[in-house]
């Protein structure tokens, strides 16, 4: 029962998903939402043990935002 649900269910969940991220990659444009500085989101207790204190590990300045707001703008 296992190894059929691994040949029938899981792999092709894994079929679907790898479609929906090739059609997804496709569209070259995407929008990024708005900054809208919230009083709740992205609270800095103490700074990150790094040595840039602001950005988080995997850091990405089109997508990811600071306190302040994006880094190109």
């Amino acid at each position: 029962m296992w190894k059929a649900l691994t040949f029938f269910v899981a792999l092709a969940g894994v079929g679907v998903s790898m479609l929906n991220i090739f059609l997804k990659s496709r569209h070259k444009e995407h929008k990024r939402p708005e900054f809208v500085a919230y009083p709740y989101l992205r609270i800095r207790t103490k700074p990150f043990p790094w040595i840039d204190v602001n950005h988080t590990f995997f850091h990405n300045p089109h997508v990811n935002a600071l306190p302040t707001g994006y880094e190109d703008e």
